[in-house]
């Protein structure tokens, strides 16, 4: 009991020290970088509506900075606009536009320098290299920013949300247009990635590298330039996602490259070129997914093992699966899809013959992409019923032995 009286009466003295200091064309204090200089810790800083352009604006101490109706931070293509370096920051309702450009430096419209429990909120970044970048974060979170880019090449846009070697990150219904990435973890630890919305940037919607044990669930990634990319990482959670309209000659709506030990679950892959591509993927569980209108809706290479696909729905794809080898190591079971012609004679909604999700013209396309001129052709047709009889190129022990007869509602 003593000790729960003597933290409040700090919280109470200590509530009773912090200020709250306005910045405005008619305050005392005009200028924010002159806000920072009187601030102390536990300070807030009220920024009216206007237009600052101040250089790099550092933020070495434990204050809430609030924007009240949007004032523009100005970056003037030149400078990081704000530099956060110390904890305890919150950074809530401002307009950062135009920062710098670099091939050497990664200049951002918010920066975090290895600092913890920092709150970035209801921001929007226009313009900026990279949008909000975390360098060694530590429980922080990026909630409810919007982020626009308007580069055409890669190599002149930064990322939307770039974080680097942080821990406990949440990245909670941001928007981001136009990057190169509209989020990309490296080397990040137990984080969650949660509602948002990351459309039309250059290369990624989303980017994992190095990055395990963490979570990303309820996002859209729509119309990028290649969709999703978890590479290089374990233990990574994928839940009730849309993957939707990733089109190119090497896009798809997630790569999965050297991942172990994950789950993929209630996702939708919709009208990509590939829905998931796997390349050395272990013990990954694919289940309850629902694949609608993709080129591939599944395609799983010969280093794959040991990942299982069940109860997904195969919908409307040009082809279901694609595999580059004649050994696979995967179990494919009870999953739903539309191009099996078995029949149910018992009625329990299992089909009563294996199905072979793999077509031979698949195969074929598969080593020569030139073949796929002949889609929809009579030959094409004949191949694939032929081979249905007579297996002799689609691998012999990749089938769904108990495929369903009607589709799951998912």
């Amino acid at each position: 009991m003593k000790t729960f009286i003597l933290l409040l009466c700090c919280f109470y003295y200590t509530a009773n020290l912090a200020n709250t200091i306005q910045v405005g064309k008619n305050e005392k204090i005009s200028t924010i970088r002159s806000a920072l200089e009187l601030a102390k810790d536990h300070d807030t800083i009220l920024i009216q509506s206007g237009h600052y352009a101040e250089g790099n604006l550092i933020i070495r101490k434990k204050i809430t900075i609030k924007g009240i109706n949007l004032p523009v931070i100005d970056g003037e293509n030149k400078y990081e606009v704000i530099s956060i370096k110390a904890d305890s920051v919150v950074v809530d309702g401002l307009k950062v536009v135009n920062s710098g450009t670099s091939s050497l430096e990664d200049f951002a419209g918010i920066k975090l320098y290895n600092s913890r429990n920092v709150t970035i909120q209801n921001n929007v970044l226009i313009q900026t290299f990279f949008g909000i970048y975390s360098q060694y974060g530590r429980n922080c979170i990026i909630r409810n920013n919007t982020l626009t880019a308007f580069k055409k090449e890669e190599q002149q846009s930064g990322n939307g949300i770039h974080c680097w070697k942080s821990d406990s990150m949440q990245i909670v219904g941001n928007s981001i247009t136009g990057h190169r990435d509209g989020i990309y973890f490296e080397f990040v630890t137990n984080s969650v990635i949660w509602r948002n919305q990351s459309q039309r940037n250059l290369r990624y919607g989303l980017h994992f590298m190095f990055s395990n044990s963490d979570t990303y669930v309820g996002n859209t990634f729509k119309h990028n330039g290649a969709g999703v990319s978890v590479m290089y990482s374990h233990h990574v959670k994928m839940f009730n996602n849309h993957f939707e309209e990733n089109w190119g000659d090497a896009a798809y709506g997630i790569l999965l490259k050297e991942i172990s030990d994950s789950h993929i679950e209630g996702n939708y892959f919709i009208k990509n070129t590939s829905g998931i591509y796997m390349e050395g993927a272990s013990r990954v569980t694919v289940i309850k997914n629902s694949f609608r209108n993709n080129g591939w809706a599944l395609k799983i290479q010969a280093s794959c093992m040991d990942n299982e696909v069940h109860k997904n729905n195969f919908l409307g794809n040009t082809f279901d699966v694609g595999t580059n080898g004649s050994l696979v190591l995967n179990n494919f079971n009870g999953n739903y899809w539309d191009k099996y012609e078995g029949y149910d004679l018992n009625k329990d909604n299992v089909g009563d013959v294996p199905y072979r999700p793999v077509s031979m013209y698949s195969m074929i396309v598969e080593r020569n992409p030139p073949a796929m001129i002949l889609f929809r052709s009579f030959m094409t047709t004949l191949l694939d019923k032929t081979e249905k009889v007579l297996p002799s190129l689609t691998p012999e022990n990749l089938i769904d032995a108990k495929p369903l007869i009607k589709p799951m509602n998912l």
